[in-house]
């Protein structure tokens, strides 16, 4: 353990001490709950963590704004379980009346099992990931009149040895899916 040593100690606190290591904007809220700031590539997403010994359950909530037009609803529901069938730690969810898009996840500490810093860093990591990797394809689905398929595109992996030739490929490919789907374009 990175982080800190003990086996007796609160999930929130070693939440924080995760968040002070990275150096993450946090305010403890109650004993058993903590929200923080992290800054990712499309945006910045509020995290809140919380610990509920009743359930014994860590329960992590990472949001962001959205605000879609009400016509481009059922993109976007069909974008999101598409996004939730290529993940396994987590799902998303939109909270429509808040107007936020939600990355949910629970770690179940039953048996007074706990969790490790590496635990809780991998979780927030994996949060962070998931939005960075499906917000542009909610903003495709929502704003780009992309189907929900195409809009899925983006969501493709594009690191590793040969990104610099995927990337221009991938571009091209979302622009094409964006005009092949559009009520005015005639490309087939």
């Amino acid at each position: 353990s990175d982080f800190i040593h003990s086996d007796d100690i609160h999930p929130i606190d070693i939440v924080e001490t995760v968040a002070t290591h990275h150096e993450w904007d946090f305010d403890r809220l109650a004993e058993d709950q903590i929200a923080m700031a992290v800054e990712g590539q499309w945006r910045t997403y509020s995290i809140t963590l919380a610990w509920s010994p009743r359930d014994e359950v860590l329960r992590l909530i990472c949001t962001f704004d959205m605000d879609p037009p009400r016509d481009r609803l059922p993109q976007l529901y069909e974008v999101l379980n598409l996004a939730n069938d290529q993940v396994w730690d987590g799902g998303f969810t939109f909270w429509a009346p808040q107007k936020l898009m939600v990355w949910r996840y629970g770690l179940v500490l039953s048996g007074d099992a706990m969790a490790s810093p590496e635990q809780i860093d991998r979780m927030i990591g994996n949060a962070i990931m998931a939005s960075e990797r499906f917000h542009p394809c909610f903003q495709l689905a929502c704003w780009g009149d992309a189907s929900p398929e195409a809009a899925m595109i983006c969501s493709l992996r594009t690191s590793g040895p040969n990104s610099a030739e995927i990337l221009p490929r991938l571009m091209t490919m979302i622009r094409w899916a964006t005009l092949r789907h559009s009520p005015t374009s005639d490309v087939e």
